[in-house]
């Protein structure tokens, strides 16, 4: 509550300054009173209570409105949410009168905390649309008690649009809402058509809210940001509306919806519908389109309201250059370009927008600060405008008189004070906005002569020369089924001396220039990835080195190209993140969502995940191992969700296993927690339990049949190809008895297995298993059984004998696919792995699933070289780096070969060749040992 002199110099300022606040002091003196004693909030609540419990009775026809979910008072509200019956529908008395009175208290005492600064611009604007949230709440359930006696008040929902939509309403604001019913629910006479009653009863709504009575008006009510409102209804039947906006509606209808919600009537349909249209509000991909579409906007706004852009007297605070609108514009354009990803900007008020996107990093916090109080500012000054006389003004008075009133209503000296205030207010919102629309810039304008355009070519340094106008001809001949649009070609040539520019510095500009084209050509619609470009110069540069030197990236773009839209983000480039993190982040991202909904939600972040790891190797800012561990993290963050999402799924056809649950053990690469960018996963799924239990489910299923069943649906949500991609190819043939067993076997069986049936290079393989699913009780439990296994008693020889014959038929089976497979190549990965496994288990020693933890072990228990861990991570780093830059065996390009070498830490191709060689002849050496120890004791 304020000091008592600030209320009384509020009141001061009002009764001298605002005719319309001095007329209603004049009528409710009791009003004034209480402010003057308690303050605006104490005095408000006592409004409330004194409308809602005295002067709106009980409706004896409709009691059901006090209880229901009609209305949205807050718990805290003394009032009890009641309607009587207007005794004289038409006149100036019941609920017309009610209501009107009601609006005057109200914007007195709201108009009083705001000039007294007991309210902040955030309290003023919750009051105003507070009010007209229940205002229109009471004149819609009237409307419908008057044709429906004693009907509950259902299937009609105002979506409030605008500033009611983000609950900023101004002091004299109109609202901008569009009604929606449902024919199914809405309560009508039996010879009634419904659609007609509806709007019937529509129109009541709003004569109740809007006609001009001896006692004024409540709001008034604008229905025209409705689909085509010269030709439709007031009110829309809710599926035609979900119709039309999901396939007919325009960029700045979903600008509009933005800042909307369910604001009176049925909640329930109200909300049903925002959720329906989510996907035309908040799209998945990013639209840079947005930029030019606000900023037409602006210009045709700035040119039909041209006589308040220059700044003075008559200075428009709303629309002029550097208003209101501007800063709300800034705020939305970023939101829509990246809302549909990051559910966290989707707040409607302006204010938090700000804050939220400067949290998240789109926009700059300083910017953010500024405008958010520039936005406090003109919006105060606004609400002064419109105390005067309760008009729906925004512009600065032409008058020297008018302009020190309002002045001097806020506080201020006179008017000049007031204009030096706002003055640099406006500039720094100008600039700030102009910068931002400037982004749509202008095309091109390169040649379309074949001559001319070689000579901008050969400017712009591509070599060459003939490839690049070759393929700009056929772009702009419309060669290409996305590039057949205006809009396209457009947009293309805003972008062509920029691309080529930096396709000229690429290693190799015509490959560079050829995969670009490949790329475009599998677009569904090239025009947003152009403005994408336009709008975020540092891409492109960044497009060229992936389209150049990593053709594993190259083709995910070919099939994704909305994967370049995460490298906006700057997180993209932070260094990977663990799977805890990534599975509560997910998990949070993906709550409510349903079944398929969930799945698409996965691939995309994990596709996301994956390309920005491999543009991080691209650009050199991580080590490959620290991406590596970054890939196997994300295909466990995957699996897990997906996991659980799965279960649940599984569980509501056919229930749980009583005292059971699918665990998940994770063997190779994926056990070792180091992937590449293209890594399968290796896995056996396993079941706590008895084998012979039963499901409780509607549809019960045995154990054995329920958890096979499981882990199908599993491996088929990681493995199939959708439109959102295919996360991991899932290999599960180390399980038990391989394919010609059953996919998923109980703990006890697996356990059995390994002691009694298991090869021996089955027990290798199990040196770098590791649970990745279930309970911490089971996961313990099995790597319990692990840890037995590996210290089981063996025959030395025979180990060695049966790993080196093992290794023979791998060899035989897959082969080396060139000199620089450093995987399966002599004295490579997998040479390392045999002759480590074995002195693993030889010696009982370095038992963990990571063989660069294992190789430090016992390089530290003298039981392998000092050195042969640099051995192993120089063979892993080239291993993931060749995944990339060369993934068909294949040497890499010229431009390839120096990213590897330098990924590697080293200067040229050809000092990392020969670090390699020595590198493959010390594995060589340690696993030719174990193959002559074979050898001979084969030929005693």
């Amino acid at each position: 509550m304020t000091d008592p002199a600030f209320r009384t110099d509020a009141l001061a300022r009002a009764q001298a300054h605002a005719p319309f606040l001095a007329r209603l002091a004049q009528d409710w003196p009791d009003d004034v009173a209480r402010f003057l004693a308690e303050g605006a909030d104490a005095a408000l609540d006592l409004l409330h209570a004194d409308v809602f419990e005295t002067a709106l009775p009980l409706n004896p026809v409709c009691p059901e409105l006090v209880e229901g979910p009609f209305f949205s008072f807050s718990s805290g509200d003394k009032s009890r949410t009641v309607l009587r019956q207007a005794q004289d529908k038409r006149g100036e008395g019941g609920i017309m009168q009610t209501l009107r009175h009601w609006r005057g208290r109200h914007a007195l005492l709201t108009a009083l905390g705001d000039l007294s600064g007991e309210h902040v611009l955030a309290t003023t604007c919750h009051h105003l649309s507070d009010l007209a949230d229940r205002a229109c709440d009471l004149a819609l359930a009237q409307a419908i008690a008057e044709r429906t006696p004693g009907e509950i008040p259902r299937g009609l929902a105002v979506i409030a649009l605008g500033k009611l939509g983000s609950r900023e309403l101004n002091y004299s604001s109109d609202i901008d809402p569009i009604l929606i019913f449902d024919p199914a629910t809405f309560p009508h006479r039996a010879r009634d058509d419904v659609a007609e009653a509806a709007v019937r009863v529509a129109r009541r709504m709003v004569e109740i809210l809007s006609a001009r009575t001896a006692d004024g008006h409540v709001l008034r009510v604008d229905l025209r940001l409705r689909p085509h409102p010269e030709v439709t209804p007031i009110v829309l039947p809710v599926d035609a509306a979900i119709s039309y906006y999901e396939s007919q509606a325009l960029p700045w209808e979903q600008a509009a919806f933005i800042r909307s919600r369910t604001s009176a009537g049925d909640r329930a349909l109200g909300d049903d519908f925002l959720r329906a249209i989510n996907p035309f509000i908040w799209r998945k991909s990013l639209d840079f389109r947005q930029l030019g579409e606000i900023g037409s906007m602006t210009d045709r706004i700035r040119d039909h309201y041209a006589g308040g852009q220059v700044f003075g007297p008559g200075f428009d605070l709303k629309r002029g250059r550097g208003g209101i609108r501007e800063i709300e514009f800034f705020a939305q354009v970023h939101q829509l370009i990246y809302g549909g990803r990051e559910p966290a900007l989707r707040t409607p008020a302006t204010c938090d927008a700000l804050a939220a996107l400067a949290a998240a990093g789109r926009i700059d916090g300083a910017i953010a600060a500024r405008l958010a109080g520039h936005y406090g500012l003109l919006r105060r000054i606004e609400h002064r405008l419109q105390m005067v006389e309760d008009q729906q003004t925004h512009c600065v008075p032409g008058g020297a008189a008018a302009l020190d009133n309002v002045a001097r209503l806020d506080g201020q000296r006179d008017g000049a004070a007031l204009l030096a205030t706002l003055e640099p207010v406006v500039a720094d919102v100008a600039a700030v906005y102009d910068r931002l629309v400037a982004q749509r810039g202008a095309v091109s304008g390169w040649p379309r002569d074949d001559a001319d355009l070689a000579r901008a070519v050969a400017a712009s340094g591509f070599v060459p020369v003939d490839a690049a106008v070759a393929r700009i001809a056929e772009w702009r001949s419309g060669g290409l089924r996305v590039l057949r649009s205006a809009a396209a070609l457009a947009a293309l040539e805003k972008m062509l001396p920029q691309l080529i520019t930096a396709f000229a510095a690429a290693p190799d500009p015509e490959t560079t220039l050829a995969r670009f084209d490949r790329m475009i050509a599998g677009l569904p619609s090239a025009i947003n990835f152009f403005h994408l470009l336009a709008a975020e110069p540092g891409l492109a540069a960044v497009l060229t080195r992936v389209l150049g030197l990593a053709p594993t990236l190259a083709d995910a773009l070919g099939s994704r190209p909305g994967l370049i839209e995460g490298l906006i983000d700057a997180r993209a480039f932070d260094a990977p993140a663990s799977t805890d993190d990534l599975i509560t982040e997910w998990q949070r991202h993906i709550a409510g969502r349903d079944y398929e909904a969930t799945l698409d939600a996965v691939r995309d972040r994990v596709g996301e995940l994956r390309f920005a790891y491999g543009t991080q190797l691209v650009e050199g800012v991580r080590d490959p191992l620290v991406i590596g561990t970054g890939y196997a993290a994300v295909a466990q963050a995957a699996l897990t969700v997906l996991a659980d999402a799965t279960r649940a799924e599984f569980e509501r056809a056919h229930g749980r296993v009583p005292d059971s649950e699918l665990v998940i053990l994770a063997l190779g690469r994926f056990g070792g927690g180091m992937l590449t960018h293209a890594s399968d996963l290796d896995v056996i799924y396993l079941f706590t339990g008895d084998h012979l239990a039963e499901s409780d489910g509607p549809r019960p299923l045995g154990a054995t049949q329920y958890y096979n069943r499981l882990a199908q649906r599993l491996t088929a949500a990681l493995s199939v190809p959708t439109a959102a991609g295919k996360l991991y190819d899932i290999d599960t043939r180390l399980r038990p008895s391989g394919d010609q067993g059953p996919l998923v076997v109980s703990v006890d069986s697996f356990a059995r297995y390994q002691r009694e049936e298991a090869w021996v290079w089955e027990h290798m393989a199990m040196l770098r298993a590791r649970p990745v699913y279930g309970s911490a009780d089971a996961c313990a439990a099995l790597a319990a059984i692990l840890a037995d296994l590996h210290r089981h008693p063996r025959d030395n020889a025979a180990l060695v004998a049966e790993a080196v014959a093992m290794r023979g038929k791998i060899a035989a089976h897959k082969p080396p696919t060139g000199p620089l497979d450093v995987k399966a190549g002599p004295g490579g990965l997998v040479d390392l792995e045999f002759a480590l496994h074995i002195t693993q288990l030889m010696s009982g020693q370095g038992l963990v699933p990571s063989i660069a933890a294992a190789l430090t072990q016992l390089a530290a228990a003298g039981l392998v070289a000092a050195d042969i861990a640099a051995t192993k991570t120089l063979l892993t780093r080239m291993l993931i780096l060749l995944r990339l830059a060369a993934p068909d065996g294949e040497p890499p390009t010229d431009a390839g070969k120096a990213m590897v070498a330098r990924g590697c830490g080293h200067d040229d191709w050809h000092s990392l060749l020969a670090a390699h060689a020595l590198a493959r002849q010390q594995v060589a050496a340690w696993w030719g040992r174990f193959a002559d120890f074979a050898h001979k004791d084969s030929d005693q």
